[in-house]
Parts: structure tokens; sequence; C-alpha cells
């Protein structure tokens, strides 16, 4: 019987709770909060009783958004650091997890007031304090409201991956770096005393796990902005080091937001989890002394700058297991927020495995499909040590495929049935089902409109940063843009076969094509990237990215788009680099106003003439892109011509045919 201790009806609602099998599975429910202002939200939780085995135990903070009170309404909805803490009856208080809010203001499109994201933390290293009665702690470092909180943990029984013996906790707090004043005294490392310790009996392994974040701003930008490293010691030798940064927040699922989510940053992203580094520690046998150092790197600042930091230390027994793999998720099909990037999708699924057990794994054997139809089989072959973990593409899937297009949700499974040839240790952790919608069905023939910005790929070249590619399900490039000119407009017809493909644009800076920080600061012109079916001036939707007005294009490193196409064009794929050059003009019948696109050139440069029937040119417009709208309303019903004469050569004039009837 599934027990729920005051939460009840979401055990599907996440997807990783897939994992239990019905019946082992226990709910507790934490705080629920609105996080107000600055401080502690505190709330007591009665968890299971000590003495049962959990193989998994997971934290759940579900963040979400409130209507803040006045007239008008006002949330800061900012990037705020939000931690979360274990508190013990007479024992230590110690940090579960840390994320940074998003930029989320109710006006930005995926943060409307209905808006929540689930952050998951693997806690199962704390099962030993995880009982009875303690208090889960949510601390908010906002100056402003309009964030919820709600904490959930899942209990899963069965056997760990390994004993937790002992638990430790050797520093944390928040601390400034560079502050040579007063003697070296508030230098950052006189808060990193050497910790001394007895291995506990039993002790087999040990790990520090370490929490920190950047915050503050000096004249180097320091630490928000800056990048510096801290060395891990054990016996007084240096056994690990770690440099204090993340690249990779363009890359953010949750986007675009409000602010400048996309920086990098001292390892934190607004809208993210704060990742937590893991050392090893070296040659650990029970009984013996051990002593323990972090130390950062050397740095001259003006006390601006300071890091938030938590370090705990672990030791483990023995592994349990000798032959382990898991599924810890499926990335597609997924309608998790949290892989927003990677769906819908068609095609190829991609599951991400795990060894959790003491052998290497070279073989994984997994069955998978979609419901009610026929499932695949697929024997990954590889290399994954202990604790080792790997995305794995399985071949495609033709219900995706069929399915294009529907706008119901459907249920996938992926299944391990046998690990290096032979039965798993554990079947608990070998299946996952995910609910998802299908990958959009596009015409075979499309154009792309594409408007580069003013960023280059270096100060000495002119090339654009920003591309674009489309892939078939086997890797091949079937069409591309990736030699685009700075501050240039290309349209670009694309005719493709029936199948599945991956349109995949990418930009080097990861500030888009176009950021709102740059129409306040200057310095960068916008650009565009649109998809349309062949004469309407209507773009097809793009999951993700392609909103209107401020937050247009704004998506932060890359967007990736995969679609469907059910019928093939009888010239199959063009070359986007070699088109013909053509004119189209729609509605044709026209009443108010014509659209023109034009295709073909590398540049668009030049006139757009309409001409009546008896060859007076009754509109003269100068055209520089490649789609132009043009006023007809002032003209009389009849038949004109439209002409664009190019300037680049007196030689390619093209010319259709336009009827006006009101």
């Amino acid at each position: 019987m599934k027990k729920f201790l005051g939460f009840l009806g979401l055990v599907m609602a996440l997807n990783f709770t897939s994992h239990a099998a019905p019946g082992d599975t226990t709910w507790v429910q934490a705080n629920v909060n609105q996080l107000q202002w600055y401080g502690n939200y505190d709330s007591t939780v009665v968890f299971p009783p000590a003495g049962k085995s959990y193989r998994s135990i997971y934290m759940i903070f579900t963040l979400g958004k409130y209507v803040c009170p006045g007239s008008p309404t006002y949330c800061g909805d900012w990037d705020y650091t939000v931690m979360n803490y274990l508190m013990i009856p007479g024992g230590p208080t110690l940090e579960l997890g840390r994320l940074i809010t998003p930029y989320a203001n109710g006006g930005a499109p995926r943060t409307p007031f209905t808006w929540t994201q689930n952050y998951v933390y693997e806690v199962t290293d704390y099962a030993k304090l995880l009982h009875d009665t303690a208090t889960i702690r949510v601390l908010y470092s906002g100056y402003s409201g309009g964030f919820t909180a709600n904490v959930r943990f899942a209990f899963i029984e069965g056997a760990p991956d390994r004993e937790v013996v002992g638990i430790k906790r050797l520093w944390g707090g928040s601390y400034s770096y560079g502050d040579t004043t007063h003697s070296g005294t508030r230098d950052i490392n006189t808060h990193f005393p050497v910790f001394t310790d007895v291995a506990p009996d039993a002790a087999k392994d040990a790990e520090l796990k370490f929490t920190i974040s950047g915050h503050g701003s000096d004249p180097n930008n320091c630490n928000e902005f800056c990048s510096h490293s801290y060395y891990v010691y054990e016996n007084g030798v240096k056994i690990d080091s770690y440099r204090v940064w993340r690249s990779n927040c363009g890359l953010n699922e949750l986007y675009p937001q409000s602010g400048t989510w996309l920086y990098e940053r001292a390892n934190w992203c607004p809208g993210a989890m704060v990742y937590s580094q893991r050392h090893k520690m070296r040659n650990i046998f029970a009984g013996n002394n051990y002593s323990y150092g972090l130390q950062f790197e050397p740095y001259i600042g003006n006390g601006g700058a300071s890091y938030t930091t938590e370090a705990t230390l672990f030791y483990y027994g023995g592994l349990k297991k000798t032959l382990d793999a898991s599924i810890e998720q499926i990335v597609a099909p997924n309608n998790d927020n949290n892989h927003w990037r990677e769906n819908p999708m068609c095609g190829t699924p991609v599951i991400h495995v795990k060894n959790r057990g003491a052998a290497t794994i070279d073989s994984i054997r997994i069955i998978y499909g979609v419901q009610d139809s026929l499932t695949q089989v697929y024997t990954w072959v590889g290399r994954l040590k202990t604790f080792e973990e790997t995305d794995i593409t399985l071949p495609a899937m033709h219900r995706l495929n069929t399915m294009a297009g529907d706008t119901i949700s459907y249920k996938f499974t992926a299944k391990i049935t046998n690990v290096n040839g032979n039965r798993d240790a554990d079947s608990t952790n070998n299946i996952m089902h995910t609910r998802f919608y299908a990958a959009p069905l596009w015409p075979s023939s499309f154009r792309i409109f594409f408007l580069t910005n003013s960023e280059a790929i270096s100060s000495t070249s002119n090339l654009s940063e920003t591309a674009w590619q489309i892939f078939d399900m086997n890797g091949n490039v079937v069409a591309k843009r990736t030699d685009a000119i700075i501050s240039k407009s290309y349209a670009d017809t694309v005719k493709l076969p029936t199948g599945c493909y991956k349109l995949v644009l990418t930009d080097s800076s990861c500030d888009g094509l176009h950021w709102w920080v740059w129409d306040q600061v200057g310095g960068v012109s916008a650009g565009y990237f649109n998809v349309r079916k062949l004469n309407a001036n209507v773009n097809i939707n793009m999951h993700g990215y392609n909103y209107s007005g401020t937050y247009n294009n704004d998506f932060g490193c890359g967007f990736t788009q995969y679609f469907y196409t059910s019928s093939a064009p009888s010239n199959g794929v063009t070359n986007v680099n070699e088109g013909e050059m053509s004119i189209d003009a729609y509605p044709n019948p026209a009443q108010d106003v014509v659209n023109i696109d034009l295709t073909g050139y590398q540049q668009v440069m030049g006139t757009l003439k309409v001409v009546d029937a008896l060859g007076r040119v009754v509109s003269s417009t100068d055209c520089n892109a490649p789609h132009a709208r043009i006023n007809v309303a002032s003209l009389a019903n009849g038949v004109y011509t439209v002409i664009f004469n190019d300037n680049n050569s007196q030689n390619n004039k093209l010319t259709t045919r336009l009827l006006i009837a009101k």
C-alpha cells in the first residue's frame, strides 16, 4: 500500500517517481510558503521512523509565483538565492540543496502567474538523519516577494548503493573574498580551518560535498562574474581542485526570462539549481586519523566579492550491488519543463543511465516504446565505471513519427532488461515512464527568413556568430546557412522528403538574435529567425523561443526544433546556398496590403515597383530584405505587374502578376 504523509495525489506527476513499483514510495510534505522577503521559512516535518532502508530519497522543490499586493501590484521576481536546510534537534544543520530564482516577471512568456518549476535533488546520503521529527528551512535571500516554495520528499524503499556510516559538517557560510584589510584577518581562508577526524567503523570511502556560488561585486566584477579556484587537501596533500564557474547559463531550460539570465556566472544561473561538487578522498581506512582542508587561490579586491559555501563530509561503507544500471531520466520524449529544449521530438528517444554497481558496465539491453505500440530493443555498448553516467540515444521509432502533429498526450516507457548480458542486481530502478506530446507536422517545403544581428564570430571577421542547420535522423546535414554575413537578411527555401528532422540554431556568444538588454544599452542590432509556409505571411510556430515583442528570438546559446514532414516534394532537397531566384506576391488577389517574398539572394538590395496595365509606375519602394509589404489600398481594381530590380546586377529583374480586387 502506498503511504502518504501530508501529501496526496501527485505520485505520477513527477517523472522520476516511475522508478518505484506500486507500494514502495512514501511521500512527505514539508514547506508550503509565500516567499515575501529575505529570511527563514521553517516547517516542522514528520519523516518516516528510523529502521527502514531506502534505495533513493528525493527532495522536490517546486518554485511558483503569486500575485503581490499593491495597486498596481509589484513583485521583483529577480535572481535570488534559495537554500534548503535540514535541522536535526540537538544535531547538525545541513544544506540539502540550493537554487537561484529566475527573472520571472508575470509578463514574460514562460513565467505567467500559473507557472511552476520542479527542482529535484537526490538526498539519499542524508537517509540516517531523515527520520522522525525535524525542521526543513527555506532561506530566501530576496528583497521582494512574488515566489512560492513547496518542498516535498519521496522515499523509495530498497537497498541504497552504499551505506552512509558517517556525516560531518565541516564548514559553511558566506564570506568576503579578496578583502586584505586588517592584516589578512578577513581572508576567506581563515574560515576554512583544517578539520581533523577519525574514520568511523566500516568506513571504506569518503567524499567531500562542497556547494559554492559567487556573489557581490567589486571593480573586477567578482564574485558573480569572475572565476577563481579552490583546492581540496587530505592530510596536508592537495588532492583535487575546482574552478568556480558555469558557462552554460545561456542553455538554461527556463527561457526566455525577463532579466539577464544568460550571462556566464560563478557557479549559478538564474532559474537553475546550484550544482554541488563531489571530491573523493583517498585511502580511507576505518579507525585511522585524517585531516581535511580547503583553501581558495589568492585574490586581492576591495571586499565586495563573496562566496556562499557549504561543506559536508560523507563516510561510506562498501558498495551493496555488483551489477546495477539505473535509468535516471528520460530526456526525450518528455513533457517535463526541465527538458524543454529537447522536446517535443520525433525519431530517436534519449535516456540517461547511471552505473550504481561495483562492476564496470560495457553493455545495456533496453526495451522501449509508446503505449499501445510495438516495442523496440537496443543494446548499448560502451564503458561505464562505478557512478559514471551517460546519455544513450536509442534508434529511431516509427511510431513517434506517425503521431506527429497530434495534440494529445502519450506515454513512453524505457526498461533495462539486462546488463553485460546478465540479470541486473536491482530491477527497481530499471524502468521509467514519461508523458509527452508529439513533434509538430510541417509542410515538406517551407521558407526560412533569417536576419543576422551585428555580432561577428571574431573582431577580424564579418561572419555572423549565428548559424542554422537541419539534420536528418542519421545525423546528415540536409540544409544549412552557416556562412551568413553580419546584419544581412536571407530567405532560403527548404524542400524535404518525408521524414523526421532536427532544426538546430546556434549562437556562439549565447545572447540569441534579439536580446532585450541590447535594446537598452545599444551596440548590437537585432536579428530574427522565422519559418514560414510558402506563399503565406504566417510564421510556423516553434516550441520555446519565437515569441513576439520583447522576447522574440531571445534563445540564448541556441535552439532545437524537431519536426516531421509527411509528403515528398518532386525535386528533393534544395541547396539553400544555391537556390534559384524567385518572387512571390500574396494574398493574390489583394485588397489593402500585398506581401512580397524574394528568394535565392545572398543579399537583397534593390527596388520594388508596381506597374499598371498601361505601363505606368504606380508604386516604388526600396527593398533591402527578403520580405516586404506594399500598401495597395489606393490602387484601383485591375491587373498589375510587380517588378524587383536588383541594385547589384541589372540583369537580375524578377516579375510577377498581381490582381487587385476590392
